[in-house]
């Protein structure tokens, strides 16, 4: 793979490895926003992102209101997987969407959304969704996808409108970056972007060499985990998701997984997060580094 042109942008060398660590989930509930500002201040995350419909993402954009230069972006949101916990879309009522199950939530799964979303409505929710969280105060950052769902020949077209319109980066891999499996990382599929890669990198899109994360299936040893994660990190910029939160009743009655959510939490709570980095020859940085890159 050809060195990221990102990189002479920001002032690294061609083969300097950059991270960006991430947090999803900002504004799914309680437990979530004060992960993010617990960890934000303890300088142990560089970015996040709010999933602007669900209950507790004003609470999330109170917090960028009072604390300006936080890297927060929209966690772009056409699922509600949840069992009892569920969210709808911003934009419509209207089934025709497809954006809806016959409860009225977003589907539950990416399999879903991707079989019935009509992609002229998920522009509309997408857009609408940075747009409230700017009208909401937020100094929007960049845009992300919960649960992967944009991750379709329909819908990357209109997710990369959203980001040109509003003149922030999208995470997105380039052709033939790398993913965590397991403990190791691997290739990514192909999202069939490779013929229009090269013309989005000239246009100064900044696209991400790796896309890792910690397991949401297994709450022992991450430390273990995001050590040798980090020791795999390609050269270029990494997007390495997490989903903490902070243990609470709430998020226990929400989601099954919480274990591993708390020990995300707590593993960036409790280690010398920067330290690891440093020993390893990787550099910290945010998407407001990469917003600044993107040509007005």
């Amino acid at each position: 793979m050809n060195p990221n042109p990102a990189l002479k942008k920001l002032g690294f060398a061609p083969n300097d490895r950059l991270v960006i660590l991430h947090m999803d989930d900002v504004g799914m509930c309680q437990a979530a926003v004060q992960a993010y500002i617990d960890l934000w201040q303890a300088g142990t995350i560089s970015s996040g992102a709010i999933m602007m419909p669900c209950p507790w993402a004003a609470a999330a954009a109170q917090y960028c209101r009072t604390r300006p230069g936080v890297d927060m972006g929209v966690h772009t949101t056409i699922t509600a997987e949840w069992e009892t916990y569920r969210w709808a879309p911003l934009s419509t009522r209207d089934h025709a969407s497809g954006l809806m199950d016959t409860d009225g939530f977003f589907p539950r799964t990416v399999e879903e959304i991707q079989s019935s979303g009509k992609p002229e409505a998920v522009y509309e929710e997408l857009r609408l969704q940075v747009q409230r969280a700017l009208d909401w105060g937020v100094d929007v950052t960049h845009i992300d996808t919960h649960m992967g769902a944009v991750a379709s020949a329909s819908f990357v077209p209109v997710y990369l409108r959203v980001a040109g319109e509003f003149k922030v980066p999208c995470m997105l891999p380039r052709p033939g970056a790398l993913a965590r499996n397991h403990d190791k990382a691997v290739p990514m599929p192909s999202l069939g972007l490779e013929f229009i890669s090269a013309q989005l990198e000239e246009d100064g899109l900044p696209m991400v060499d790796g896309l890792f994360d910690l397991p949401l299936d297994d709450p022992e040893n991450q430390l273990d985990l995001f050590k040798q994660l980090v020791a795999q990190l390609p050269a270029g910029i990494t997007h390495f998701l997490m989903h903490p939160s902070a243990d609470t009743p709430e998020l226990r009655a929400i989601a099954p997984d919480w274990p591993s959510r708390v020990a995300n939490y707590d593993l960036f709570m409790q280690q010398d997060i920067r330290s690891i980095l440093k020993e390893a020859g990787v550099q910290l940085i945010g998407y407001r580094d990469l917003k600044a890159i993107i040509p007005e």
